[in-house]
């Protein structure tokens, strides 16, 4: 087996960071949304959060950007946000309903199962990855996980 190169650690440190800020802002959206009486209401504020924060970071990582159309872009490529809006909706009516970790366990399982259908036919320009029996198996695996912890 290869030695995994700093970069790769790096990578995964961040991403493993990222997924455990899901369940928190899960029950934190999900606690607003029950105190608020309101799931749109709350997902808003958390989307008007996260707006400015993603400007603040890019204003002071990037500056004021000098032109947005540097290349001509499919327009799908400007449709991930509808993705977040029906993630933050769903999770924010969800979570408090059905259980922070029962919901984030089946956005996992969401996830991996598009991610390998994504992988199989390199979706969008992401770089290809077939679907191998190992691959399956651990799907399989993943999704025995996921209903054993979800079960009551």
């Amino acid at each position: 087996m290869g030695v995994i190169s700093q970069q790769t650690w790096i990578y995964a440190a961040l991403m493993l960071l990222a997924g455990f800020g899901i369940p928190i802002m899960a029950a934190l959206n999900g606690g607003l949304s029950i105190r608020l009486q309101s799931t749109a209401v709350a997902s808003c504020i958390l989307l008007s959060v996260a707006l400015l924060s993603a400007v603040a970071i890019t204003l002071f990582t990037e500056g004021i950007p000098s032109s947005i159309y540097r290349s001509p872009t499919p327009f799908y490529y400007y449709l991930g946000g509808f993705f977040v809006v029906f993630y933050t909706f769903t999770i924010t009516w969800v979570a408090p309903r059905f259980g922070v970790g029962n919901a984030v366990a089946f956005v996992l399982l969401g996830q991996l199962i598009a991610m390998t259908l994504i992988d199989q036919i390199g979706l969008l320009g992401s770089p290809q990855v077939s679907i191998s029996p190992q691959r399956i198996f651990g799907l399989a695996f993943m999704a025995l996980g996921v209903f054993l912890v979800v079960k009551d």
